[in-house]
């Protein structure tokens, strides 16, 4: 059985991502060439011959936020069970996938809780705490946002979410079972940067700084096909059939 993996998928592009403002709660929907964009992904990397193959997902996770709840749709796996949401948009072609796994949303993984920094920019953000009397090199990572979320309630919710992903879908793979192992998680771009970090175990305040782009994809593993190992996979082969 090969190492499973987590796909991380950051929602597609929005006014507020076009021009850097923080989007936690505030619930905007994708552009258009945002939709396009995802389209776009989800024919070149969802397939029995793509990165993401359908039948092989055991689980997918999405935030409670339309903009990620549409970017999945956009995806098209062929999922065989209805939505847990109504669609928020207009439904593509069937897909000529299948995949039974389930959809769960969960607030583990919504958008970091920006508190009094919704809306605004990175520059507003350092010029607002220089007029408060606060270190202007604001660093999400070890500052968190005042009225928001800190870095250890990040941590706290996304550590529960990745134990709930080994224990319940890939400790099984591992120990031997046949059963599909990969799991999809559908969200944001602090939060899902987060994830990556807490995944390999490092600290939101001392972990290196990923990025990644509206309507991204990124792929979190095990090294040694060992659920004590995890990895960050920084690059995939495709798969071909023989």
């Amino acid at each position: 059985m090969a190492t499973p993996r987590v796909f991380i998928v950051r929602h597609g592009e929005t006014e507020w991502s076009l021009n850097g403002r923080h989007t936690g709660s505030t619930d905007i929907p994708l552009t258009s060439n945002g939709e396009k964009r995802v389209k776009a992904t989800g024919r070149a990397l969802v397939g029995d011959d793509r990165l993401i193959v359908p039948k092989k997902l055991a689980h997918i996770y999405v935030s409670p936020r339309k903009r990620a709840q549409r970017t999945f749709e956009l995806l098209n796996l062929g999922l065989k069970h209805p939505l847990p949401w109504a669609p928020h948009g207009d439904s593509l072609e069937d897909s000529k996938q299948l995949c039974e796994a389930a959809v769960e949303i969960t607030e583990d993984i919504r958008e970091w809780d920006y508190g009094d920094y919704e809306g605004i920019t990175t520059p507003i953000i350092r010029e607002l705490r220089k007029q408060q009397s606060l270190d202007p090199a604001w660093d999400i990572w070890r500052d968190g946002c005042p009225g928001g979320e800190s870095p250890e309630d990040i941590t706290e919710r996304l550590d529960r979410l990745i134990k709930d992903i080994r224990d319940r879908w890939q400790a099984p793979v591992m120990a031997g079972g046949s059963v599909p192992g990969d799991v999809l998680v559908v969200a944001h771009g602090h939060i899902l940067r987060a994830f990556a970090m807490r995944w390999a175990g490092k600290s939101l305040q001392d972990g290196p700084t990923f990025l990644l782009e509206a309507g991204g994809v990124g792929t979190l593993s095990y090294e040694h096909h060992n659920i004590d190992e995890p990895a960050i996979l920084l690059g995939g082969a495709f798969i071909v059939p023989l």
